[in-house]
């Protein structure tokens, strides 16, 4: 995407922030119909997006200048948590589904928002203390466990490794957040820390035989199209939109991920949660909407500068 187009799109942000939100939904829906491992997902995915992403930093750069020193390697570490949040998504996503663990990916709001109190004193809502334990009643009913024919391979192996994508994904947020405070340049930052998540994937998955580096197809036609709608062009829209919308529409916003995700699960997977999966869903998406809504006072100068995403996000980057 050019930067004239960009500053265009920029005037609609809810409409593109809506559009972002439904290119994201598909992801894990393509992770699926590719059939990859995880790690071979993560680093197909992520090598795609390589190319459209460096296109769109080459123009950044041409505008304003290189990246600081500090953004840069703040991105490059961001890339390491990016590279665990895709490998461990990808095999909630084999265990429980792609609409399920999408739900569970978006555990990270709590998770971040935790983290920002413990690493950098950002003391949580009274929102968001109510609706950890609503979240975490959600997340026993998704796992199966209060209930009979629970959907997946194995439900409750695919929760805790939706947990673990929460903490990678919540590490990757923050670690983005601190070095990418320039909401002008949204794709320099996501280059670097994509291609990092490429080559630790890459490594991951050859050091425990998960790694598949012949590509067949097609399952690496859909990794593609997965990297240039999701990855790339998700990503974008929804770093442009986001900051120019209030927090509490941008809460809504981000809630249609998860929901689409379910929903396209059903019907081009087949995939069917049991009853008392989505009542988990429910609960789940209420805790996450109750953590996301407007702070008790004003947002100061730090949350005024945060990463798009860096309470909510979808997300999934993924």
């Amino acid at each position: 995407m050019r930067h004239g187009l960009l500053e265009r799109l920029a005037a609609r942000p809810v409409g593109v922030a809506v559009a972002g939100a439904g290119l994201i939904a598909f992801s894990a829906i393509f992770v699926r119909l590719s059939g990859a491992t995880p790690s071979t997902a993560a680093v197909f995915r992520c090598l795609y997006a390589v190319p459209f992403l460096a296109l769109v930093a080459a123009g950044e750069r041409r505008r304003l200048g290189p990246m600081t020193a500090r953004a840069r390697n703040l991105s490059l570490i961001a890339g390491v948590c990016f590279a665990a949040d895709l490998v461990l998504w990808h095999g909630a996503i084999e265990a429980v589904g792609a609409g399920l663990a999408t739900v569970l990916g978006n555990l990270q709001v709590v998770v971040v928002a935790l983290a920002a109190w413990a690493v950098l004193g950002e003391r949580p809502t009274r929102n968001l203390v109510t609706a950890i334990p609503v979240v975490l009643v959600g997340v026993v009913l998704l796992s199966g466990v209060a209930g009979a024919a629970a959907y997946g391979a194995d439900p409750v192996l695919g929760v805790v490794l939706g947990a673990a994508t929460s903490i990678a994904y919540a590490a990757f947020l923050l670690v983005l957040r601190q070095g990418g405070q320039d909401l002008r340049r949204p794709a320099g930052p996501l280059l670097h820390a994509t291609w990092v998540a490429a080559a630790v994937a890459a490594a991951w998955g050859a050091a425990t035989g998960d790694l598949d580096v012949v590509p067949t197809w097609p399952a690496h036609g859909w990794l593609a199209l997965l990297a240039v709608s999701s990855q790339v062009a998700g990503w974008l829209l929804i770093s442009v939109s986001l900051p120019r919308l209030p927090a509490a529409l941008t809460s809504l916003v981000l809630l249609l991920q998860p929901v689409a995700s379910v929903a396209l699960g059903v019907v081009l997977l087949g995939e069917r949660p049991s009853p008392v999966q989505l009542l988990g869903v429910a609960v789940i998406l209420a805790g996450v909407l109750l953590a996301t809504r407007r702070r008790d006072r004003p947002d100061g100068p730090a949350a005024a500068g945060a990463q798009p995403g860096s309470w909510s996000r979808p997300r999934r980057i993924a």
